[in-house]
């Protein structure tokens, strides 16, 4: 059966921000240190190829997206999503 995931790109951008995947544990910790629940995070869809291998719905997602400032030095900002 042909599934939307076989779309999925096998490489990443050189542009596109780092997607990893947050292990459960790291996740519950996240939750209770912002105090949220998985429901009032940032949605990321499932068939969005910037994913990592192996995503499920329910799992949360670090971004990393990294600019450059006024003074020239490079900073990482990171993003939470949940996937739906």
């Amino acid at each position: 059966m042909f599934r939307l995931q076989h779309l999925k790109l096998s490489k990443m951008h050189i542009l596109q921000p780092k997607h990893s995947k947050v292990p459960e544990k790291r996740a519950e910790e996240l939750l209770k240190e912002f105090n949220v629940s998985k429901s009032q995070l940032p949605k990321i869809l499932w068939t969005d190829p910037a994913l990592p291998e192996g995503c499920q719905i329910g799992d949360i997602i670090q971004i990393e997206r990294k600019e450059k400032t006024d003074k020239e030095e490079e900073k990482t900002n990171i993003f939470w999503r949940v996937v739906v």
